[in-house]
């Protein structure tokens, strides 16, 4: 069964649960019976509805605002907000795809410490009051367009811990000059409202949150003692969404709790929230490609220097170099832009016999190289790689350079998720309907006029359920 979601998106329910590489099997099956040959994804929203459930069972003092620049994609916006999580957002863009959902502005938190004046002004515009800053510059920016913003200090991270991506060499005011900032903000009578870090983008070590917590104790003590109400503790990103990470969630939340009980007691009434990205969608999205060219080259070199390199000779096994239709100036700059490393998968029914491989992109460019060294079976051109965990830092960033197309998503949910999810999906008629509804010949699938259908009816908003518990 399928469910329209809005935006051109459908939702297809599977009546019993699958692994990634039976979802991949079959869409790449099905793609080879149309000879269609493009990357596609596959984006499984009940992963993403099973780490909602997990935030709130092992952090519910926290609530989650979802980094936006993660993965902006419909789907995945339309799913969070319509289970209850808010975002945070970097620019007027990102405000208003997620205001263009249906949602306040208080779900909305613009976490950018260093805004363009004109998105400020659009912050303004559309009542988005909850920000970050870092500066002098930024409060008097703030204090000409938008002077009744709720304004949160930002400080530095510790800066001895590792992270996939630092983010302390850009954003944050070290805490012993928060002092100087406060007083700033204060004589140009701004509300401050609470203070924000954020550890890094991908943490390394679980330590590096209580460390963190520990500073904004000290910086929100300061800012009490100046008579700012602080009532706000936002603490960032830095959440692990893959079982390949350095470190698990887990681990993470048995650091946080006790010191976030400790400082920021729920008597103390301090709203503790969160900007996590990866942790959302890192492992939701299973991304497939076709091999659309092959060549074998020498792993040695010969001694006849009239012999071209890539001559096989005896003396090693031959290396294969397979080409396929996504790279690193598409779906794979999370290699280039978020330090990632990914792992090729094949659909190949076990066989022993592997052989050293790179994988290389579509484009023009010698950089376009996904992995240098890989032990795969000999494959041929026509059959697809698929890899895992490619949800964070994908999407967002690629490009469509050389011509090259952005892969199709195909969105999947176990049934009883999504029944859990959404009990009926409605059609909202803000007028009478003076259009004709799409003719359909027998055995055409309603969902292939979904365009015309939304133009006629309007997007559906799926009603979420009220009476179940989002915990179970």
């Amino acid at each position: 069964m399928k469910h329209y979601i809005g935006n051109g998106c459908t939702v297809e329910s599977m009546p019993y649960e699958k692994t990634k590489a039976c979802m991949v099997a079959e869409k790449a099956a099905l793609l080879n019976s149309e000879q269609c040959e493009d990357a596609f994804f596959i984006a499984d929203l009940g992963d993403i509805v099973a780490k909602y459930k997990k935030w709130r069972r092992l952090l519910p003092r926290v609530e989650p605002f979802y980094a936006v620049k993660c993965n902006d994609d419909y789907g995945v916006l339309k799913l969070l907000g319509d289970l209850g999580t808010s975002f945070d957002c970097a620019s007027k863009f990102e405000i208003d795809k997620v205001l263009n959902l249906g949602l306040p502005p208080s779900r909305i938190i613009y976490a950018n410490p260093c805004k363009q004046t004109s998105f400020l002004r659009h912050a303004a515009k559309r009542n988005v009051d909850l920000m970050t800053f870092d500066n002098e510059a930024e409060l008097l920016k703030v204090k000409a367009v938008f002077p009744d913003a709720r304004l949160v200090l930002r400080i530095l991270p510790p800066s001895n811990f590792k992270v996939q991506c630092e983010l302390g060499m850009k954003f944050g005011c070290h805490p012993s000059k928060a002092k100087q900032l406060l007083e700033k903000a204060k004589e140009l009578e701004l509300s401050v409202v609470g203070v924000s870090f954020h550890v890094g983008s991908g943490a390394e070590e679980a330590a590096a949150f209580a460390v963190a917590v520990e500073q904004a104790y000290g910086v929100f003590q300061t800012g009490l003692d100046m008579g700012f109400p602080f009532t706000l503790l936002d603490i960032g990103g830095g959440f692990p969404g893959q079982v390949t990470a350095a470190i698990s969630f887990e681990e993470v939340v048995a650091v946080l709790n006790p010191v976030l009980d400790h400082y920021f007691p729920a008597s103390s009434g301090v709203r503790i929230i969160a900007e996590p990205g990866r942790y959302f969608v890192a492992s939701a999205f299973t991304l497939t490609a076709n091999i659309i060219a092959k060549r074998m080259v020498a792993r040695d070199k010969s001694n006849d220097e009239h012999l071209p390199d890539q001559v096989v000779t005896g003396d090693d096994e031959p290396a294969s170099m397979y080409y396929i239709n996504d790279g690193v100036y598409g779906s794979f700059n999370c290699l280039l832009f978020d330090h990632a490393t990914v792992t090729p998968s094949v659909l190949q029914d076990g066989s022993d016999m592997t052989f050293v491989s790179s994988v290389w992109g579509p484009t023009c460019d010698g950089l376009d190289c996904i992995t240098e060294e890989y032990r795969l079976p000999e494959m041929q051109i026509g059959e697809w790689i698929y890899f895992e965990d490619m949800g964070a830092y994908t999407i967002c960033a690629s490009s469509t350079f050389n011509g090259m197309p952005r892969p199709r998503i195909f969105y999947l949910c176990h049934d009883v998720v999504w029944a859990q999810t959404y009990c009926k999906q409605t059609k909202k008629v803000d007028q009478p309907i003076s259009k004709v509804i799409p003719f359909m010949k027998a055995g055409h699938d309603i969902f292939e006029t979904y365009d015309q259908v939304e133009e006629v009816f309007g997007s559906p908003r799926p009603e979420l359920i009220c009476d179940l518990d989002p915990l179970n």
